[in-house]
């Protein structure tokens, strides 16, 4: 899909603490085999904030930065993957009401780690002129229900928020392309062969990503699935970049998601000729997996940092269990005034 006259306005991240892989081994908290191929050092830490109030603290400042009130702003959509700090409950309410204080849709979308390419094309499609979408993204993943070294083997997930204000009104960059594609074919590789349950883990607990994997494979063969996915990534990502009139080796930056090298370098680097380079991997690799945020706070890194200059374009690379996938294409307009 080819997008005009939509850009980002303002970013936001939080990351409260930090929590070395070396002192998580020290500690017994993980394995060493566990993390020796993902070559992470570092992931996210909360050890207090839920998910909903990182979130709150990542909207504030991309708010902020934007220079966007309520009267500004006609929807908020907030992505998750896992538990926000209450039970039934509309976290984007919460959101809402902790920043713009409005009475405009405010929903939570659930399309696991492509959550927040699924916000932005949401977002694309409803923003009216000279109005903004407040965009956010947060998780918290820790025990009991999520180990973040066990749960998904390859990629430790990481606690943080990130968030974009998407506008109508003009910004720092501009959103050229967006396409989002899936496949529901694959929608048994995150769910296994149990049984539905009556409450949440019912089956086992922690998650284990792992167990459903190998039950997928057991029933429709290894090669089916990832013939699959490498076909869904690629149609994603080749809408896009046709839409914005370049190939990826035109992009100054690309996005991935927040996974361990091994699996970065299987599915993203080798496949499509990415020097890691012009990724976020060096940093990434001291953050984490940040379920539905990588995107966002990886854009937000390269704008703060001052990398991502005018002239330039990003790539950004989404992938969830679903299964579905999405690419953007952003080019940098200006150097907005916080950059580094």
């Amino acid at each position: 899909m080819r997008v005009d006259g939509i850009y980002v306005r303002g970013n936001g991240i939080r990351l409260p603490a930090t929590l070395n892989v070396q002192d998580a081994i020290d500690s017994g908290e993980c394995e060493p085999k566990l993390v020796a191929r993902t070559d992470v050092t570092s992931v996210a830490y909360s050890p207090d904030e839920s998910a909903a109030e990182m979130g709150v603290r990542a909207a504030q400042q991309a708010l902020a930065r934007a220079g966007s009130t309520g009267e500004d702003v006609e929807l908020i959509l907030h992505a998750t993957t896992y538990h926000q700090g209450q039970d039934l409950w509309p976290v984007g309410s919460y959101i809402q009401r902790e920043t713009v204080r409005n009475s405009c849709l405010a929903l939570e979308i659930r399309q696991m780690s492509n959550g927040g390419m699924a916000a932005l094309d949401l977002a694309v499609r409803y923003l009216s002129p000279g109005r903004d979408a407040l965009l956010t993204t947060a998780d918290r993943f820790c025990l009991p229900g999520i180990d973040r070294w066990r749960t998904d083997p390859g990629t430790p997930y990481a606690d943080g928020a990130s968030a974009v204000v998407l506008s109508r009104r003009g910004g720092y960059a501009r959103l050229l392309s967006l396409a989002i594609n899936a496949d529901s074919d694959l929608e048994p590789l995150h769910r296994g062969d149990e049984p539905m349950g009556l409450a949440p883990f019912s089956h086992r607990m922690p998650v284990d990503f792992e167990a459903a994997k190998h039950a997928f494979a057991k029933k429709f063969g290894l090669s089916f699935g990832i013939n699959r996915a490498n076909a869904g990534q690629a149609a994603a990502v080749e809408e896009a970049l046709a839409d914005a009139d370049m190939k990826l080796g035109d992009a100054d930056w690309v996005v991935l998601p927040h996974f361990g090298r091994r699996r970065l370098d299987v599915n993203y680097l080798r496949p499509y000729d990415i020097d890691p380079a012009r990724t976020t991997w060096e940093w990434s690799r001291t953050v984490g997996h940040l379920g539905a945020g990588d995107q966002f706070a990886g854009l937000g890194h390269l704008v703060d940092t001052g990398r991502a200059r005018p002239g330039q374009r990003v790539v950004l690379f989404g992938v969830g269990a679903g299964y579905s996938w999405g690419c953007a294409v952003v080019e940098i307009d200006a150097k907005p005034s916080w950059a580094a």
